[in-house]
């Protein structure tokens, strides 16, 4: 009796890279351990590079005083490629004590010193950050997909963010919404750059000017 041939598994299915490779700076090719915790979906290495590609030019390369905000910091992919290209400070925060312990691990073996690793609910936190007047250039928002968490931070990163600074969200679903009502979470934010890579969709916003 002919076997049957196991079933493949989807490209973008919830497996994912065991590691992530820093792209640039002074990291570059160091790699970063993914954990198999829930809803943990690293940024694709190939997505990063092109993001950080539009962050640079926005910033003409400018990295020496950048506050960064990782905001659900997962494998660390996004703060700590920050923070290899010399942002000053990277705030990472998340929910996970196990993720936590994993940044702190390779926070100490980079000796990342421009690293700071805060365990707390990340819409909770954005909060708290926003009342004691802490301000970023950059925020990055890479929540899990499924708990709608992005209409609930992003509002929040309004008043997280200096003048010209940047949010970098990743989600299931474009933050377009071209012949669309704009939901009200998105009001606020313009579209600077997008993009698509399989089943995920990337963003850089800011806010738009008032009138």
């Amino acid at each position: 009796m002919q076997k049957k041939k196991p079933a493949k598994v989807p490209v973008h299915g919830p497996q994912h890279a065991k590691q992530v490779r820093i792209i640039g700076g002074q990291w570059k090719r160091s790699t970063l351990p993914v954990l198999e915790a829930l809803g943990l979906r690293p940024t694709p290495d190939r997505v990063r590079e092109t993001v950080f590609n539009w962050i640079n030019h926005l910033r003409d390369g400018e990295w020496a005083a950048a506050q960064v905000l990782d905001l659900f910091a997962g494998s660390g992919a996004l703060g700590f490629e920050a923070a290899s290209r010399g942002a000053q400070n990277v705030l990472m925060i998340d929910s996970n004590s196990a993720v936590i312990r994993q940044l702190d691990s390779i926070k100490a073996k980079l000796n990342a010193t421009n690293v700071t690793v805060q365990r707390g609910d990340a819409v909770a936190s954005a909060q708290s950050l926003a009342l004691r007047g802490q301000r970023f250039d950059l925020v990055f928002l890479d929540p899990p997909y499924q708990q709608d968490f992005l209409s609930k931070a992003l509002p929040l990163c309004a008043g997280l963010l200096k003048e010209d600074g940047l949010v970098y969200a990743e989600s299931g679903l474009p933050l377009t919404f071209e012949g669309e009502e704009v939901p009200e979470w998105m009001a606020a934010w313009e579209v600077v750059r997008a993009d698509k890579a399989g089943m995920v969709y990337y963003h850089l916003l800011k806010l738009r000017l008032k009138n």
